[in-house]
Protein backbone atom coordinates (compact mmCIF):
# COMPACT_ATOMS: atom_id res chain seq x y z
CA UNK A 1 0.00 0.00 0.00
CA UNK A 2 0.87 3.53 -0.84
CA UNK A 3 -0.09 6.32 0.27
CA UNK A 4 3.48 8.69 0.23
CA UNK A 5 2.64 8.57 -3.28
CA UNK A 6 -0.66 10.24 -3.30
CA UNK A 7 0.52 12.85 -0.39
CA UNK A 8 -2.70 12.40 0.98
CA UNK A 9 -1.00 10.02 4.25
CA UNK A 10 -0.70 13.44 5.85
CA UNK A 11 -4.44 13.24 6.15
CA UNK A 12 -3.96 10.14 8.96
CA UNK A 13 -2.41 12.95 11.38
CA UNK A 14 -5.00 14.12 12.55
CA UNK A 15 -6.03 10.85 14.51
CA UNK A 16 -2.53 9.87 15.54
CA UNK A 17 -1.79 13.16 17.30
CA UNK A 18 -4.28 13.07 19.74
CA UNK A 19 -4.62 9.16 20.19
CA UNK A 20 -3.50 7.57 23.30
CA UNK A 21 -3.14 3.96 23.71
CA UNK A 22 -5.95 2.03 25.68
CA UNK A 23 -3.34 -0.11 27.10
CA UNK A 24 -1.97 2.56 29.14
CA UNK A 25 -3.57 2.30 33.26
CA UNK A 26 -5.38 5.57 33.65
CA UNK A 27 -5.52 5.03 37.51
CA UNK A 28 -3.27 7.57 38.61
CA UNK A 29 -2.65 9.85 35.44
CA UNK A 30 -3.26 13.33 35.38
CA UNK A 31 -6.55 14.29 34.44
CA UNK A 32 -5.67 16.84 31.51
CA UNK A 33 -3.74 13.70 30.01
CA UNK A 34 -6.94 11.41 30.63
CA UNK A 35 -9.22 14.31 29.11
CA UNK A 36 -6.62 13.81 25.83
CA UNK A 37 -7.39 10.38 25.73
CA UNK A 38 -11.30 10.36 26.05
CA UNK A 39 -11.34 12.76 23.24
CA UNK A 40 -8.71 10.67 20.79
CA UNK A 41 -11.08 7.81 21.57
CA UNK A 42 -13.71 9.57 19.58
CA UNK A 43 -11.55 10.67 17.27
CA UNK A 44 -10.34 7.09 16.32
CA UNK A 45 -14.01 6.03 15.89
CA UNK A 46 -14.66 9.04 13.13
CA UNK A 47 -11.66 8.15 11.05
CA UNK A 48 -12.31 4.63 10.90
CA UNK A 49 -16.02 5.32 10.44
CA UNK A 50 -15.12 7.40 7.13
CA UNK A 51 -16.21 11.05 8.84
CA UNK A 52 -14.31 13.48 7.13
CA UNK A 53 -15.67 16.36 8.70
CA UNK A 54 -15.44 15.06 11.74
CA UNK A 55 -11.86 14.88 11.79
CA UNK A 56 -10.87 17.86 10.55
CA UNK A 57 -12.76 19.80 13.53
CA UNK A 58 -9.91 18.08 15.56
CA UNK A 59 -7.92 20.76 14.30
CA UNK A 60 -7.64 24.33 15.31
CA UNK A 61 -9.32 26.86 12.67
CA UNK A 62 -5.58 27.59 11.52
CA UNK A 63 -4.19 24.07 12.65
CA UNK A 64 -1.34 23.30 10.61
CA UNK A 65 -0.08 19.24 9.36
CA UNK A 66 3.65 19.12 8.26
CA UNK A 67 3.75 15.64 6.24
CA UNK A 68 7.38 14.03 5.71
CA UNK A 69 8.35 15.99 3.00
CA UNK A 70 7.65 19.15 4.83
CA UNK A 71 4.87 20.61 3.30
CA UNK A 72 2.68 22.55 5.22
CA UNK A 73 -1.49 22.20 5.27
CA UNK A 74 -3.32 25.25 7.26
CA UNK A 75 -6.66 24.91 8.60
CA UNK A 76 -9.52 22.67 8.79
CA UNK A 77 -10.64 22.53 5.21
CA UNK A 78 -7.31 21.78 4.14
CA UNK A 79 -7.09 18.80 6.00
CA UNK A 80 -10.96 18.14 5.16
CA UNK A 81 -10.11 17.99 1.66
CA UNK A 82 -7.31 15.59 2.17
CA UNK A 83 -9.28 13.39 4.18
CA UNK A 84 -11.76 13.47 1.59
CA UNK A 85 -9.86 12.36 -1.64
CA UNK A 86 -8.20 9.69 1.49
CA UNK A 87 -11.47 8.12 1.61
CA UNK A 88 -12.34 7.85 -1.76
CA UNK A 89 -8.99 6.57 -3.07
CA UNK A 90 -8.30 4.21 -0.14
CA UNK A 91 -11.92 3.08 1.14
CA UNK A 92 -11.55 0.66 4.45
CA UNK A 93 -8.59 1.89 6.03
CA UNK A 94 -8.72 2.05 9.31
CA UNK A 95 -5.53 3.01 12.21
CA UNK A 96 -3.99 2.04 14.84
CA UNK A 97 -1.53 3.95 17.13
CA UNK A 98 1.75 3.23 18.81
CA UNK A 99 2.12 6.13 21.56
CA UNK A 100 5.06 6.29 23.24
CA UNK A 101 4.85 9.30 25.58
CA UNK A 102 2.38 12.02 26.15
CA UNK A 103 3.70 15.13 28.41
CA UNK A 104 1.57 18.32 29.43
CA UNK A 105 3.46 22.04 28.85
CA UNK A 106 2.06 24.47 30.34
CA UNK A 107 -1.58 24.86 28.69
CA UNK A 108 -0.59 22.58 25.69
CA UNK A 109 0.19 18.78 25.35
CA UNK A 110 2.75 16.92 23.00
CA UNK A 111 1.95 13.41 22.33
CA UNK A 112 4.71 11.64 20.50
CA UNK A 113 4.28 7.75 19.19
CA UNK A 114 3.84 6.11 15.80
CA UNK A 115 0.64 5.70 13.74
CA UNK A 116 0.09 2.50 11.73
CA UNK A 117 -2.50 2.85 8.78
CA UNK A 118 -4.06 -0.69 7.76
CA UNK A 119 -5.78 -0.71 3.99
CA UNK A 120 -8.38 -3.41 3.74
CA UNK A 121 -6.15 -6.17 1.83
CA UNK A 122 -4.26 -6.07 5.02
CA UNK A 123 -1.25 -4.01 4.21
CA UNK A 124 0.31 -1.53 6.39
CA UNK A 125 2.43 1.71 6.60
CA UNK A 126 3.97 2.59 9.95
CA UNK A 127 4.56 6.79 9.95
CA UNK A 128 5.95 8.31 13.45
CA UNK A 129 5.20 11.71 14.40
CA UNK A 130 5.00 14.72 17.32
CA UNK A 131 1.73 16.66 17.45
CA UNK A 132 1.11 19.90 19.64
CA UNK A 133 -2.66 19.91 21.23
CA UNK A 134 -4.45 23.27 22.47
CA UNK A 135 -7.20 22.78 25.18
CA UNK A 136 -10.51 25.14 23.77
CA UNK A 137 -13.76 25.64 24.86
CA UNK A 138 -14.92 22.70 22.68
CA UNK A 139 -11.94 20.43 24.34
CA UNK A 140 -8.66 19.58 22.78
CA UNK A 141 -7.62 20.67 19.30
CA UNK A 142 -4.98 19.95 17.31
CA UNK A 143 -2.60 23.30 16.72
CA UNK A 144 0.63 21.81 14.82
CA UNK A 145 1.84 18.11 13.84
CA UNK A 146 3.90 16.64 11.92
CA UNK A 147 4.95 13.59 10.45
CA UNK A 148 8.49 11.86 10.08
CA UNK A 149 9.91 8.79 7.63
CA UNK A 150 9.76 6.00 9.23
CA UNK A 151 13.36 4.63 10.39
CA UNK A 152 12.34 1.29 11.21
CA UNK A 153 13.07 -1.72 8.49
CA UNK A 154 10.88 -3.74 7.19
CA UNK A 155 11.69 -7.45 8.64
CA UNK A 156 12.42 -9.92 5.86
CA UNK A 157 8.84 -11.62 5.57
CA UNK A 158 7.79 -7.92 4.99
CA UNK A 159 9.83 -8.05 2.17
CA UNK A 160 8.52 -10.98 0.60
CA UNK A 161 4.85 -10.12 0.99
CA UNK A 162 4.66 -10.13 -2.83
CA UNK A 163 5.25 -14.06 -3.08
CA UNK A 164 2.69 -15.06 -0.56
CA UNK A 165 0.62 -15.60 -2.92
CA UNK A 166 2.41 -18.88 -3.24
CA UNK A 167 1.25 -19.52 0.24
CA UNK A 168 -1.22 -22.76 -0.15
CA UNK A 169 -1.09 -26.36 -2.01
CA UNK A 170 -1.01 -26.71 -5.91
CA UNK A 171 -0.83 -29.17 -8.49
CA UNK A 172 0.36 -29.43 -12.24
CA UNK A 173 -2.17 -30.20 -14.74
CA UNK A 174 0.77 -32.00 -16.75
CA UNK A 175 0.34 -35.34 -17.75
CA UNK A 176 4.10 -36.39 -18.03
CA UNK A 177 4.55 -36.29 -14.79
CA UNK A 178 2.68 -35.46 -11.19
CA UNK A 179 3.96 -32.61 -9.10
CA UNK A 180 2.57 -31.50 -5.52
CA UNK A 181 3.88 -28.49 -4.09
CA UNK A 182 2.87 -26.83 -0.32
CA UNK A 183 3.66 -23.86 0.86
CA UNK A 184 3.36 -22.16 3.91
CA UNK A 185 4.99 -19.36 6.03
CA UNK A 186 7.66 -20.52 8.60
CA UNK A 187 6.99 -20.38 12.48
CA UNK A 188 8.68 -16.96 12.52
CA UNK A 189 7.04 -15.53 9.21
CA UNK A 190 10.18 -14.97 7.88
CA UNK A 191 10.44 -17.33 5.22
CA UNK A 192 8.29 -19.17 2.91
CA UNK A 193 8.84 -23.07 3.43
CA UNK A 194 8.04 -25.18 0.26
CA UNK A 195 7.80 -29.46 -0.12
CA UNK A 196 7.87 -30.59 -3.80
CA UNK A 197 6.79 -34.26 -4.52
CA UNK A 198 6.95 -35.48 -7.81
CA UNK A 199 5.89 -39.20 -8.58
CA UNK A 200 5.24 -40.47 -12.49
CA UNK A 201 3.01 -44.07 -12.60
CA UNK A 202 2.20 -43.55 -9.08
CA UNK A 203 6.28 -43.93 -8.26
CA UNK A 204 8.07 -41.50 -6.39
CA UNK A 205 10.58 -40.13 -8.27
CA UNK A 206 11.85 -36.86 -5.95
CA UNK A 207 11.08 -34.78 -2.91
CA UNK A 208 12.04 -31.57 -2.59
CA UNK A 209 12.28 -28.78 0.25
CA UNK A 210 12.39 -25.04 -0.22
CA UNK A 211 13.01 -22.49 1.59
CA UNK A 212 12.66 -18.69 0.36
CA UNK A 213 13.92 -16.00 2.31
CA UNK A 214 15.29 -12.45 1.80
CA UNK A 215 18.75 -11.38 0.65
CA UNK A 216 19.49 -7.94 2.06
CA UNK A 217 22.81 -7.46 0.24
CA UNK A 218 21.58 -8.35 -3.25
CA UNK A 219 18.07 -6.63 -2.55
CA UNK A 220 16.15 -9.99 -3.72
CA UNK A 221 14.24 -12.82 -2.64
CA UNK A 222 16.51 -15.82 -3.03
CA UNK A 223 15.84 -19.74 -2.32
CA UNK A 224 17.54 -22.62 -1.76
CA UNK A 225 16.14 -26.83 -2.58
CA UNK A 226 17.57 -29.58 -1.12
CA UNK A 227 16.30 -32.77 -2.74
CA UNK A 228 15.79 -36.31 -2.07
CA UNK A 229 18.73 -37.74 -4.02
CA UNK A 230 20.87 -35.65 -2.62
CA UNK A 231 21.07 -32.57 -5.20
CA UNK A 232 20.73 -28.77 -4.41
CA UNK A 233 19.89 -25.51 -5.66
CA UNK A 234 19.94 -22.21 -5.29
CA UNK A 235 18.32 -19.14 -6.90
CA UNK A 236 17.43 -15.65 -7.00
CA UNK A 237 13.74 -13.94 -7.26
CA UNK A 238 13.39 -11.03 -8.99
CA UNK A 239 10.33 -9.32 -10.12
CA UNK A 240 9.78 -8.28 -13.59
CA UNK A 241 6.28 -6.60 -13.82
CA UNK A 242 3.78 -9.53 -13.12
CA UNK A 243 6.41 -12.16 -13.23
CA UNK A 244 8.95 -13.94 -11.82
CA UNK A 245 11.81 -14.13 -13.39
CA UNK A 246 14.31 -16.86 -10.83
CA UNK A 247 18.11 -17.90 -12.30
CA UNK A 248 19.05 -20.93 -10.32
CA UNK A 249 22.35 -22.86 -10.18
CA UNK A 250 22.48 -26.60 -9.04
CA UNK A 251 24.81 -29.65 -7.79
CA UNK A 252 23.68 -32.84 -8.93
CA UNK A 253 24.43 -36.20 -6.35
CA UNK A 254 27.08 -37.13 -8.46
CA UNK A 255 28.38 -33.97 -8.58
CA UNK A 256 27.34 -32.42 -12.17
CA UNK A 257 26.68 -29.00 -12.15
CA UNK A 258 23.65 -27.04 -14.04
CA UNK A 259 21.71 -23.67 -14.12
CA UNK A 260 18.56 -22.37 -15.34
CA UNK A 261 16.15 -19.81 -15.94
CA UNK A 262 12.32 -20.03 -14.74
CA UNK A 263 9.64 -17.62 -15.22
CA UNK A 264 7.03 -18.25 -12.92
CA UNK A 265 3.42 -15.99 -13.98
CA UNK A 266 0.94 -15.97 -11.90
CA UNK A 267 -2.92 -15.86 -13.16
CA UNK A 268 -6.03 -14.65 -12.00
CA UNK A 269 -7.77 -17.72 -12.10
CA UNK A 270 -6.10 -19.76 -8.92
CA UNK A 271 -2.84 -20.97 -11.43
CA UNK A 272 0.39 -19.67 -12.51
CA UNK A 273 2.56 -20.58 -15.35
CA UNK A 274 6.27 -22.12 -14.84
CA UNK A 275 8.55 -21.90 -17.76
CA UNK A 276 12.01 -22.97 -18.23
CA UNK A 277 14.35 -21.86 -20.34
CA UNK A 278 18.35 -21.76 -21.17
CA UNK A 279 18.71 -25.17 -18.96
CA UNK A 280 22.25 -26.39 -19.05
CA UNK A 281 23.41 -29.69 -17.15
CA UNK A 282 26.91 -30.14 -16.88
CA UNK A 283 27.72 -29.72 -21.44
CA UNK A 284 23.73 -30.40 -22.39
CA UNK A 285 21.63 -27.42 -23.68
CA UNK A 286 18.01 -29.70 -22.36
CA UNK A 287 14.61 -28.98 -23.74
CA UNK A 288 12.24 -25.71 -23.03
CA UNK A 289 9.36 -26.34 -20.80
CA UNK A 290 5.79 -25.21 -19.81
CA UNK A 291 3.44 -26.18 -16.89
CA UNK A 292 0.50 -24.98 -15.53
CA UNK A 293 -0.21 -25.28 -12.09
CA UNK A 294 -3.49 -25.24 -10.27
CA UNK A 295 -4.15 -24.24 -6.80
CA UNK A 296 -6.39 -26.86 -4.88
CA UNK A 297 -8.81 -25.81 -2.37
CA UNK A 298 -8.73 -26.67 1.16
CA UNK A 299 -9.25 -29.55 2.98
CA UNK A 300 -12.39 -29.78 3.95
CA UNK A 301 -12.99 -29.97 7.96
CA UNK A 302 -13.66 -33.00 9.41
Amino acid sequence: MSYRSTGLIVVLACIGCAAISNSLAIGQEDPAIAAVRKAAEGLVVAFNAGKAEEVASTFLANGELIDEAGTVYQGQQEVKDLVTAFFEKFPGTRVENEIESVRMVGPVSIVEGARVTIAKDGSSARTPFISVLAKTDQGWRIASLRDFPDQTLPSPGEFLKPLEWLVGDWVNEGADAHVKLGYRWSEDKNFILGDILVTKNGQVVMKSSQRIGWDPLEGKARSWIFDSDGGFSEATWTQVEERWVVRSSAVMPEGITGSAMVTVTPQENGRFIMAGSNRIIGDVLEDDYEITVVKQPPAAAQ
